[in-house]
């Protein structure tokens, strides 16, 4: 098995690695957070002229129709700079549902804003008493003439504040739990009926909770059947749970280095802390945790070819479980030993701590998916 970069993957790492140490350090980072909406326009700008907001959709739809090992590297990349902007939502979670599920006439509408970075999106999934859990919907999407009409409540919506369109799963028929009787549907964020609620979350990105009061939507609104959506959903959340990993060891690859550095230059009893050996030891094991999770990852990665969807969510879960401990670990360490400086705001690597604790919990946290581990009968099953 092959785990070298191709050349044009090289060279795309080395274009968006050129891109973020160039726009995005951490004064920049601080900057684009006080704009309007909380992130950079212009910096979203420079992401659509490099292509990388094109880059999984098929060439048929104006991208470059690359792969899943494109997404983990331009991921690390982002998780590296601790990058506010939205292109999880936008890219791989609205990019994968109109990939995957969406109509001829949906993809033609929707994908050339994505790509020219025209248009964002948002991903309105979770509930109150959800948990984590993909069918467990009570937000409504009820038939009326042609069309559909949405009323519920959604909650930590990201980018929801900002998104140009919301994709919302709703649910056509059945009870709370059901795993038959979800939808999924595109729907206007400046439609009527929809109250919007932002705020900024702990890690620096923004989200929104969401109300639908009697919004009213198209039949073309719906992605694929909007009576068993489920397949479809758990396959976008899966390839938005391997994205997230990818960033996560992006982001723990930093705080690695930062900490490192940190280490080397940081003085006590005349000497850097670095040449003690017991803080030799912890960042060892710091480098351990941040390698297991990089494999895990790259598991995670391949797993998205896989044909089989029981063998692709179980890999995907294993490393959401590795990520999760490694990060908790790589994080809390890395603040520990900063020292008291670490818990400041003027210190990146608390930031990177921040986004690790927020990624772990997104899409399922370690107990969640060792659970779907447990219950797919493991790697192995």
């Amino acid at each position: 098995m092959d785990f070298d970069l191709s050349e044009e993957q090289r060279l795309l790492k080395e274009s968006v690695d050129g891109l973020l140490t160039d726009a995005y350090d951490f004064d920049a980072r601080k900057k684009y957070m006080k704009e309007k909406g909380g992130w950079s326009k212009a910096l979203w700008g420079k992401l659509a002229e490099q292509g990388l907001l094109g880059l999984p959709f098929a060439e048929a739809d104006g991208g470059f129709g690359a792969g899943a090992v494109e997404t983990m590297i331009v991921m690390e990349a982002l998780g590296k700079a601790l990058v506010v902007e939205p292109y999880l939502a936008t890219v791989v979670i609205a990019g994968s549902f109109l990939r995957h599920g969406g109509s001829a006439e949906q993809k033609a509408k929707y994908i050339p804003g994505i790509i020219d970075g025209s248009k964002t999106f948002a991903f309105a999934q979770l509930e109150k008493s959800s948990r984590y859990d993909l069918h467990d919907v009570v937000t409504t999407a009820k038939k009326k003439g042609d069309g559909w009409v949405i009323d519920g409540e959604k909650f930590v919506v990201l980018n929801g504040e900002n998104a140009d369109t919301l994709i919302v799963t709703a649910r056509t028929k059945g009870g709370q739990r059901d795993k038959t009787g979800v939808g999924v549907f595109l729907v206007p964020a400046d439609a009527k009926g929809i109250t919007r609620k932002g705020y900024p979350t702990q890690d620096g990105l923004h989200a929104a909770d969401i109300t639908f009061t009697n919004v009213e939507v198209g039949a073309d609104a719906a992605i694929g059947d909007p009576e068993n959506a489920l397949p479809l959903i758990e396959r976008v959340a899966d390839e938005a749970r391997t994205a997230i990993c990818a960033e996560a060891v992006g982001a723990m690859d930093e705080s690695l280095k930062s900490t490192v550095e940190y280490l080397k230059t940081r003085k006590q009893f005349g000497v850097a802390i670095g040449s003690f050996q017991s803080l030799q030891h912890r960042a060892a094991d710091m480098f351990v945790a941040l390698e297991q999770a990089r494999s895990m990852s790259m598991l995670a990665t391949m797993a998205s070819d896989f044909d089989n969807a029981k063998d692709r969510a179980n890999s995907v879960a294993a490393a959401k479980v590795q990520i999760g401990k490694s990060l908790k670990f790589v994080g809390q360490q890395s603040i520990q030993l900063h020292g008291g400086i670490g818990m400041t705001m003027e210190a990146k690597i608390g930031h990177y701590f921040k986004r690790l604790t927020m990624i772990e919990n997104t899409l399922g946290d370690t107990d969640y998916h060792l659970r779907r581990v447990s219950e797919g009968g493991g790697l192995l099953g």
